[in-house]
C-alpha cells in the first residue's frame, strides 16, 4: 500500500504503474532522448551516477548533522537511521543552511561532469545550474499533509525565467517503495503545457493537491513509480506533475534527495533561484 500525506493511492492498473528506465541502447542518442522526453516528461536514467559518490555524499550529510540529533545514537551515517528524540532545531538550521548547502561536498555532487557535462551534450550548448539546489529528508513515520511533497509542476516556481527549464531529481542512496521516492502523473505535462499556453492555470506558486488519488481520478490517468538505487536520476520537464511518497521503511532508515536544475546558459534565467537555498527564501 503506497501513501502520499497519508492518502492511499489506488493500486488498480489504470491509477498505478512504473516509471519505465530509458533503454541502453538510447542512452546516447540525444534525438531518441528528446523524443522521449517531450513523450513522457521525464527521463528515467538508472545507474547515471557512480554508487559510491552519491553515498559518500549521503554520509557527509548526515555525519554532519549528527551533533543535532537527527541519527540514531551509534549508527553509520551512510544508513541515515532516523534517531527517536526531539531534534536540535537550531543547531539544524545552522549546519544545513550555513555549512550543507553553501559546501563544496554538495557543489561538486551536483556540478560533477557525470551531471553537467551530460546536460552540456543533452541540451547542445553551454549551461547554467541555478544556485538554488534543494536537498530533503524524510523521516519513516512521517505522515499527514504536508510531510511528502505535494502534487506540483516546477514551472510555478520559475516564472521569470525559460520555461525550458530541467529539473534532475537525485535520491541520495537506496529509495525504494516503501522510503517514499518520487511519482509522476502520467502524461500531464502535454495537458499543463496546453493550459499554460491558453492562460488557463492560475499563476501563484504553490502546489495543487495533496490528494494523489483524487487528482488521478479527475484526470483519469496513472501515478508512475519505481524503486530508485543509488546512482539513478529523474529529469524532468518544468511541466510534468510530480509529488512524494510518504517514508513507511521499517528500519528507520530517511530518505535522502535532491532537487537541481539546469538550462541553456543562453536563454532568460530566473534571478530568484541564483542565491542558496533556504526555506525562508519565499519559493
Amino acid at each position: 500500500m503506497l501513501t502520499s500525506n497519508g492518502y492511499v493511492l489506488d493500486d488498480r492498473p489504470d491509477r498505478l504503474g512504473r516509471l519505465e528506465p530509458v533503454p541502453a541502447a538510447e542512452r546516447g542518442d540525444r534525438e531518441a532522448l528528446w523524443s522521449r522526453l517531450r513523450r513522457d516528461g521525464y527521463l528515467y536514467l538508472t545507474g547515471h551516477l557512480d554508487p559510491a559518490e552519491v553515498l559518500a555524499f549521503r554520509r557527509h550529510y548526515f555525519a554532519a548533522l549528527e551533533p543535532t540529533g537527527l541519527i540514531a545514537d551509534g549508527s553509520d551515517p551512510e544508513d541515515g537511521i532516523a534517531a527517536d528524540r526531539d531534534l536540535d532545531r537550531g543547531s539544524y538550521r545552522r549546519i544545513l543552511f550555513d555549512e550543507i548547502v553553501p559546501g563544496d561536498e554538495y557543489l561538486a555532487l551536483c556540478a560533477a561532469p557525470r551531471v553537467a557535462d551530460w546536460f552540456a551534450w543533452f541540451l547542445d550548448d553551454e549551461v547554467h545550474l541555478h544556485r538554488r539546489k534543494i536537498i530533503r529528508h524524510t523521516k519513516p513515520g512521517e505522515r499527514g499533509i504536508g510531510t511528502a511533497t505535494q502534487a506540483h509542476y516546477d514551472l510555478v516556481y520559475l516564472r521569470e525565467g525559460s520555461d525550458r527549464v530541467l529539473s534532475m531529481w537525485i535520491p541520495l542512496g537506496d529509495v525504494p517503495l516503501d522510503r517514499g521516492g518520487l511519482a509522476y502523473l502520467e502524461g500531464s505535462h502535454h495537458r499543463v503545457m496546453a493550459e499554460e499556453a491558453a492562460g488557463g492555470l492560475p499563476h501563484p506558486a504553490a502546489s495543487i493537491t495533496a490528494d494523489l488519488p483524487g487528482l488521478a481520478e479527475r484526470h483519469d490517468a496513472r501515478w508512475l513509480v519505481t524503486d530508485y538505487a543509488a546512482g539513478d536520476v529523474m529529469v524532468h520537464s518544468a511541466h510534468i506533475v510530480h509529488a512524494g511518497l510518504d517514508n513507511v521503511d521499517t528500519g528507520g532508515r530517511m530518505r535522502l534527495s535532491t532537487d537541481i536544475r539546469y538550462q541553456r546558459a543562453s536563454e532568460p534565467i530566473d534571478w530568484r533561484w541564483q542565491e542558496h537555498w533556504h526555506d525562508r527564501d519565499g519559493l
